[in-house]
């Protein structure tokens, strides 16, 4: 049986709601389809940028996979892999969050 699946839209403002009350504010960079949007997380650290692609793990349960890579990156290339993934999924959401240390500010294994 599949896992019930939380509505884009609501899993958004969960997160934007904890992230505010761990001092990490965020903001919806991008608004995607409110019931079935993937979502992309953009965290702002202190070297630079790291994007966080929603992804099943092997298990099934939903997981993080860092899209960018291990280290933090320019602007220019957050902006180049949304583009990316946009034209693969347009009802893509994408949320940014102030996360000095790039961990995600919400509950989630990232692999």
């Amino acid at each position: 049986m599949a896992e019930p699946r939380l509505r884009a839209a609501l899993w958004v403002q969960a997160a934007l709601r904890v992230a505010d009350i761990a001092g990490r504010p965020g903001v919806v960079v991008r608004r995607g389809d409110p019931d079935a949007g993937v979502v992309l997380v953009v965290l702002r650290g202190r070297g630079g940028l790291a994007v966080l692609s929603q992804v099943r793990a092997a298990s099934g349960e939903m997981a993080w996979l860092r899209g960018t890579g291990g280290e933090p990156v320019d602007d220019v290339a957050v902006e180049a892999y949304v583009a990316r993934q946009v034209r693969f999924d347009p009802d893509l959401w994408v949320v940014e969050f102030d996360s000095p240390d790039y961990a995600p500010p919400f509950s989630g294994r990232v692999v």
